[in-house]
């Protein structure tokens, strides 16, 4: 699809050896100060970390219930360095392999236990998740055009702890210089041109990023844009904060007993849908696989060929939209992600180097900031590719 240089981790410097050597060790600390792993659990992680800076990729145990897949998603990768391999596929092994050095996969007390609960957990509990609930009740006066934008903007940034419902809800929202590519015009004139038809929402994150998502999800039901919609989450933990089945629900928890009854209303609306099927969640394999999109099964790429629109959420799922390469941030969208078999909505914060959609003024003046902005979180995207 391309010939951009695909991001590996062993480049001196770089934000994805960062992540290997920095950010890698401070989630191991974190996650055995959080979990009171035996011995065993905590040596098998140690491991780990020391394995994934220093040692060569070897496959999962033959009896893992996912062993054939990764055979097949890693051929050609085991036996070699592990910063050797593409940056993307390394991240995902790494934190597949954090499961099964947690036990999550062996019989025994562990099993099934998510390793990154207690994070999900502390944050969707926190009192800025009743702030930002009680706001939701300030957005039904708004005109409805105003109120699709607050919601649109609230499911962008509901990862920056610093933006929420209450923000966007005020004039003016977050500050436009963070939005450095907007296609949100074009996202509502999809779902405008096939009203009522079915949605595919790719989740990210769980916790106090999934409720306003939730909250889109049901103004695209209410307001008759989406007929049905699909929900696509992990089928077990991946990355640390993103959203398996037991995260949506412990979402739909947390709205439907909100003393706010606008957030209790779409808690109850939600629950219905799915009791009608008018909400559909779906945890396919792939959503763990260390690959890109365009590399996705069939049954998958079926599933998505019959939406209306499909929304990504988030940096990782925009880096296997795109393809997780230098691409030079000019690129068209449409060139990087035209592949994807329905009209497809990234809203993405930039939190990894690859990037692409810009136009040439807004690349120079992000490079001339001197800041990290690919990577600090502090910029957003809403891309569209709409195949009309």
């Amino acid at each position: 699809m391309s010939n951009a240089p695909v991001i590996r981790i062993d480049v001196p410097g770089s934000f994805a050896r960062d992540v290997f050597h920095e950010r890698h060790p401070e989630l191991v600390r974190r996650l055995l100060a959080a979990l009171p792993y035996g011995p065993g659990e905590r040596a098998a992680v140690e491991r780990l970390l020391q394995e994934s800076r220093t040692g060569v990729l070897e496959p999962p145990a033959d009896d893992a219930p996912d062993a054939a897949l990764w055979a097949q998603w890693g051929a050609g990768l085991w036996g070699t360095p592990w910063e050797e391999a593409p940056f993307l596929w390394a991240e995902s092994y790494f934190h597949r392999r954090l499961l099964e050095a947690t036990g999550y996969f062996r019989p025994g007390a562990w099993q099934g236990v998510d390793p990154f609960a207690p994070f999900k957990g502390a944050e969707l509990a926190g009192s800025a998740v009743d702030e930002e609930l009680a706001a939701l009740g300030g957005l039904d006066g708004l005109p409805e055009a105003r109120r699709a934008e607050v919601l649109l903007s609230s499911a962008l940034w509901g990862n920056r702890a610093d933006l929420s419902f209450q923000l966007t809800a005020q004039t003016g929202g977050p500050g436009e210089y963070d939005l450095v590519a907007d296609d949100s015009a074009e996202l509502w004139a999809v779902l405008e041109h096939a009203r009522g038809g079915r949605v595919c929402v790719v989740a990210d994150n769980a916790g106090r990023e999934l409720l306003p998502d939730l909250v889109l999800i049901d103004h695209f039901l209410t307001g008759g844009w989406a007929g049905q919609v699909v929900l696509h989450v992990k089928p077990q933990p991946y990355f640390v904060s993103d959203a398996t089945m037991e995260d949506v629900l412990a979402a739909l928890q947390r709205l439907c007993t909100a003393t706010e009854s606008a957030a209790s209303a779409v808690g109850t609306r939600l629950w219905e849908a799915m009791n009608g099927g008018a909400l559909v969640v779906r945890a396919h394999p792939f959503s763990c696989a260390p690959l890109p999109y365009a590399d996705m099964p069939v049954d998958l790429r079926a599933e998505f060929a019959g939406a209306a629109l499909t929304i990504l959420k988030g940096d990782l799922n925009y880096r296997r939209l795109v393809g997780d390469r230098l691409w030079p941030p000019t690129t068209r969208f449409a060139r990087a992600a035209g592949y994807f078999p329905s009209p497809v909505a990234a809203l993405r914060t930039l939190k990894s180097d690859v990037i692409v959609g810009l136009d040439a003024p807004t690349v120079g003046r992000l490079d001339a900031s001197g800041t990290a902005w690919r990577t600090s979180g502090r910029h957003a995207v809403v891309q569209v590719h709409g195949k009309r």
